[in-house]
């Protein structure tokens, strides 16, 4: 089983290393990051770099593809030679997925048009706009496609593609692997719960400033 994590230049590190931790244990899969060049990635904080291995011509047709998120998005869902990938390796995916703002560049290439599918909060009005149907959920299946929310939800997508995949115990046990049993010190994770006051803190750190 063939998984593409694509990247690119100011992504968030973690909407493509969960869906990585958790996919990468499932038996006979093999994860390859996939860029339009095989170089560095730097991250969204510029300290983290991730390396792609593949060029996008090279792995054309993988079995899952994983779309993250981040600033470089918007770069990411302009750029004709990354939309034609994820439209042609759509064609033939056994699934095609995103994280966080990794929706935009799926609506982007026209995969989402009257779907059902999430985002980070921020951004499910351009979700909207871009003509899916946005959903504030934190993992959302529409047909082969899987959505997660911000960031952290790249986990629970990938322990969810897992069961569907591999079955639930193996989905299990790969969750009691990375031990993933969170327990915040805060109930804040969603806008629901937060404090108005935090989230004008978070809005001010360009880093989640809504997307558009």
């Amino acid at each position: 089983m063939q998984i593409a994590i694509l990247l690119f230049d100011q992504l968030t590190a973690l909407d493509a290393v969960g869906p990585y931790e958790t996919l990468s244990r499932i038996p006979g899969a093999s994860v390859t990051f996939v860029a339009a060049e095989r170089r560095a990635h730097r991250t969204d904080t510029g300290s983290l770099a991730l390396l792609a291995d593949a060029t996008l011509d090279e792995l054309a047709h993988p079995d899952i593809v994983v779309v993250p998120g981040g600033p470089g998005e918007a770069g990411a869902r302009r750029d004709e030679a990354t939309l034609d990938w994820v439209r042609a390796a759509h064609e033939s995916s056994q699934w095609t997925t995103s994280v966080c703002t990794g929706s935009l560049v799926l609506a982007a290439a026209g995969l989402l048009d009257g779907r059902r599918a999430t985002s980070h909060w921020s951004a499910l009005g351009t979700l909207g706009a871009m003509g899916a149907e946005p959903v504030s959920e934190r993992v959302v299946v529409d047909g082969r496609i899987m959505t997660a929310a911000g960031v952290s939800a790249g986990i629970d997508m990938g322990l969810t593609l897992a069961a569907l995949l591999a079955g639930d115990e193996v989905a299990e046990a790969i969750q009691l692997g990375i031990e993933y049993d969170p327990q915040p010190p805060f109930d804040r994770g969603s806008l629901a719960k937060a404090r108005p006051e935090v989230v004008e803190v978070l809005l001010s750190m360009s880093r989640f400033a809504p997307s558009t």
